[in-house]
């Protein structure tokens, strides 16, 4: 099941980022940040109302560009979040009022079928205000007052938000098909390696454009295996959008990784690993994907017998939370190595499917224990008592112990360490989570 996408709209200075802000720290519950992820504040999966999503700040629609007064380039990228989220939350100032710039991007707005909720924020008096009802004018339905900076009303904008997702449709599962998204900044050759791994196959089933998320799909068969391959770069998308924003660009990546089963996680050979980078991988991990980090453009490398190794050491301190990814270095422009990368996607599919009997399991954790026992807290000891495994992609592990308050971050990873020693799990994230039980 993927999460929906909540996109957050609007022209500068109205309180997007104190609204994003407001729904990513305040009444809604957060997934944990993983130590070590690079995050900034431009994306947050929530929960409200026992539903999963992911909010986005897509930053401030200015339109007042005085070489292009219509803004195409900015009109462009907003599309993209348009296209993109599976809702839109769109906020104006309820002290300023309309400006034209509110009435340009209501325009862009009533053109899409996408559910769009129109949030008047910086509202001081809820009673008897008719100030907020002058909004009415940009066709988008009833105005939802709020006052992001004091949290007034956003629970109300909340219970509104999450209604919309019932309308989102679910798609069909296939289990015997292994879903593969290409993700990475612009210009690392995504396009590229997606051309090369279509264009050398002579097996290709269909294009089907995404619905309503714009994305390509390309479905096909090698050795009898049925694959999905997730464009997120739009190749053959209609004209040449800008996507120097990374704002906009992350939410394609977003959309395409929780629709995946396996992640290739491209990177520039030339320009090492990036901060982008490094979010988008953040969220490859946070989603309990496969994960291939696919090194692009070797050939442009100037190298000898030991680059290889130095750009992999690299690659593993700069992304040091997920040091179970495979690594394969590759050029789309000469072919090499590229459909090797099938034999990683395969190997890593099969890794996240894989199933831990509960008597070797225990086996496992046991002798882990004995050969290293948890280190004790005022006294205090973590006992496991038992381990079950409660399912896969990614593989979930539950631990019930005596106090989870006891089981420190530090022992979790060598736990994990031990199941990988035992079973593999390679290119696979392993959660662990534990439940109180007395014993």
């Amino acid at each position: 099941m993927t999460k929906p996408i909540v996109a957050i709209l609007g022209r500068p200075n109205v309180g997007k980022s104190t609204l994003f802000n407001r729904l990513a720290g305040g009444r809604i519950a957060i997934v944990e940040d993983t130590p070590g992820v690079t995050r900034d504040r431009l994306y947050r999966d929530a929960e409200w109302g026992g539903k999963l999503f992911t909010i986005v700040d897509t930053g401030g629609l200015d339109f007042t560009d005085k070489e292009d007064p219509f803004g195409e380039r900015v009109r462009a990228q907003a599309q993209i979040a348009i296209e993109e989220a599976d809702v839109l939350l769109f906020i104006v100032d309820g002290k300023s009022g309309i400006t034209p710039q509110d009435e340009i991007i209501a325009d862009l707005l009533r053109k899409t079928q996408k559910p769009v909720i129109l949030v008047v924020n910086k509202v001081e008096q809820f009673k008897n205000n008719l100030d907020f009802y002058e909004f009415y004018q940009l066709g988008l339905g009833e105005p939802i007052p709020i006052s992001a900076a004091h949290g007034m009303n956003t629970g109300d904008l909340l219970d509104l938000l999450v209604q919309q997702f019932k309308e989102i449709p679910e798609e069909d599962e296939e289990p015997d098909i292994i879903k593969i998204a290409v993700v990475g900044r612009p210009n690392v050759g995504k396009s590229s390696l997606v051309n090369a791994i279509l264009g050398q196959e002579r097996v290709i089933v269909s294009n089907i454009p995404g619905t309503t998320r714009d994305a390509i799909d390309s479905p096909f068969i090698k050795d009898e295996q049925r694959y999905l391959l997730i464009d997120t770069a739009g190749m053959r998308r209609k004209g040449n959008i800008e996507e120097d924003t990374e704002r906009y660009s992350v939410i394609r990546a977003l959309r395409a990784i929780d629709r995946s089963d396996v992640v290739l996680i491209v990177l520039d050979a030339l320009e090492g690993v990036s901060e982008q980078d490094k979010r988008i991988a953040g969220y490859v991990h946070e989603a309990g994907k496969g994960a291939i980090i696919v090194v692009n453009k070797w050939d442009l490398v100037q190298k000898d017998d030991k680059t290889m190794k130095q750009f992999e050491d690299e690659i593993r301190k700069q992304l040091a939370f997920m040091p179970y990814a495979t690594t394969i270095f590759v050029s789309a422009l000469t072919k090499q190595r590229v459909m090797k990368i099938f034999d990683l996607v395969n190997f890593v599919a099969e890794q996240q499917c894989l199933r831990v009997s509960t008597s070797v399991l225990n086996e496992v954790i046991s002798e882990a224990v004995q050969l290293t026992p948890a280190p004790t807290y005022k006294g205090k000891r973590l006992k496991i008592l038992y381990a079950t495994q409660a399912g896969i992609k990614p593989p979930h592990f539950i631990l019930f112990v005596n106090e989870p308050t006891l089981l420190h971050f530090s022992y979790l990873r060598y736990l994990e360490n031990k199941l990988r020693e035992n079973f593999g799990f390679a290119g696979v994230t392993i959660r662990i989570t534990t439940r109180k039980r007395e014993g």
